[in-house]
């Protein structure tokens, strides 16, 4: 319900044609790297669409994504606040655990 008190946008010379038109009294700031925090949080949806774009049907899509969540954050960990020892830890931890679940091993497959 509320006006935004600042309207950050690229360099595209339509959003101030825009924001006058809707009589929006918000300071308008152009510059082309100030709307990168609200285009990074967006990367994990753009991710899963990616990853979505190769299914041909709706219900292989949905078989895909009620799972897809789940196993990713047991394999995907923060790259950046971790060493070396720490990731290969993490990693042998997922295996396992994917191994308990599935009751198979993947090293054995990998190995093959």
């Amino acid at each position: 319900g509320r006006s935004p008190r600042v309207l950050i946008t690229d360099k595209l010379r339509s959003y101030a044609a825009a924001n006058r038109d809707l009589g929006l009294n918000a300071e308008h700031r152009q510059h082309k790297g100030l709307n990168n925090r609200a285009e990074n949080s967006h990367q994990p949806t753009r991710v899963r669409e990616k990853v979505m774009r190769r299914f041909k049907s709706a219900r292989h899509l949905q078989r895909f994504t009620s799972v897809h969540d789940q196993v990713a954050n047991l394999f995907m960990h923060c790259r950046y606040n971790a060493n070396a020892q720490d990731k290969r830890q993490a990693r042998t931890q997922a295996f396992e655990a994917w191994e308990t679940v599935t009751e198979n091993s993947m090293l054995d497959r990998l190995a093959e």
